[in-house]
Formats: C-alpha cells, structure tokens, sequence
C-alpha cells in the first residue's frame, strides 16, 4: 500500500513537472473566468516561472492581483509587461486602470495617453482617461474623451452618461439631461438615478 501510495505520488508530481508554460497560463486564464481569482494568480506563477519572458502571463497576474485589491503587485506586474513589450497598449491601460485605483489620476493619465498614442481607435484608452479628467474635475478634459469614444461607438451608453454629467457641471443641464436620456435609451438603468437627481 505505502509503495503503491509513493508511486502514485511520484506521478502526480512528474505530471506536474511536465506541465508548459502555456497550459499553466491557460489554466491561469479559466480560473479568472470562474472569478477563482487567488488561483489563477499562482498558475501564471508558475507559468512564469517557466518563462519569465511571457508578457501576458504578467499581464493576466496583474489583472488578477487588480481584481483583488493588490494594486501595487498589479502595477509591478503591468511595469514588467510593459519591459517586455513597450508597445502593449494593454498593459498601459491596465496600469492606468491600477493608477486610479489608487487615485493617482495625473499617473493614470499619462498611461493612457501612451495607450491612446498605441492604439488610437481603441475606445478603452479614451474612456478611461475621460474618467480620470473627471475625477480631477476636468471636465473639459473628460468630455472631449467622451465625445471620442462615442465618435468610435455611438452605441456606447456609459459614454454618454458620463458625457452627461460632465455638461452638468459644466453649466449645460439641457445638454447633460439629453445625454442621460440617451444613456437610458441604450439600457443604462444608472442613468435614469441620475436623471431623478440632475434633471427635476
């Protein structure tokens, strides 16, 4: 039994052993699918352990570690994409992302002003960086990026809500109602909060 029990083990573990990169990174990835967050964290681990050249395998543990509320692992995590690939507009959106978590919004901004310089007819770089502006109370700022994002997706319902506040307090109620209007419209139920509070 005992020797049946060692070898059973010694199998388990050479398959283990045997396991790629890519197959750890995938399992990394259908863990993040199933919100298994912590999981998917210690099989990019080992992914990278594997290959520690994997720019998205950082990527996803940054995700990963965002998601969790590890902001400073995730931004070390997008740094290192970002050495691997300078060119991932990814990698600078999600560190953007991070950035404003931890409210560093002139940070956030930067990060995706190189994303937008990256990938121009991304609607993510310009939505996010609107809601940086926002936050900063540039509201000028914020609603140019919006108008952007709703010139690429005219469709998009939180474009237009947020679009909506920003003309609020920037003096155009008419303006900034309509756009809620449409934000509801396009099935932002939030919108329509918004309306009770902005547009009575």
């Amino acid at each position: 039994m005992k020797k049946l029990l060692l070898l059973l083990v010694f199998i388990f573990n050479s398959l283990c052993i045997s396991q790629t990169a890519e197959e750890y990174f995938s399992i990394g990835n259908e863990k993040s699918k199933e919100k298994k967050y912590y999981e998917a964290i210690q099989y990019y681990n080992k992914a990278i352990e594997l290959n520690p050249y994997d720019e998205e395998a950082y990527n996803n543990r940054g995700i990963a570690k965002n998601i969790i509320g590890d902001y400073y692992g995730a931004i070390k995590d997008y740094n290192k994409a970002i050495e691997l690939n300078p060119s991932s507009a990814f990698a600078y959106n999600n560190r953007g992302k991070t950035k404003g978590k931890l409210k560093d919004y002139y940070g956030a901004i930067k990060d995706y002003n190189k994303a937008i310089k990256l990938a121009p007819n991304s609607i993510e770089g310009y939505y996010n960086r609107g809601l940086a502006k926002y936050e900063l109370k540039d509201y000028y700022g914020a609603l140019e990026d919006y108008n952007k994002v709703i010139e690429i997706n005219p469709n998009y319902a939180a474009a237009y809500s947020l679009r909506g506040l920003a003309k609020i307090n920037l003096g155009d109620k008419k303006g900034g109602c309509l756009d809620l209007s449409k934000a509801g419209e396009l099935g932002m139920k939030e919108a329509y909060e918004a309306i009770e509070e902005y547009c009575k």
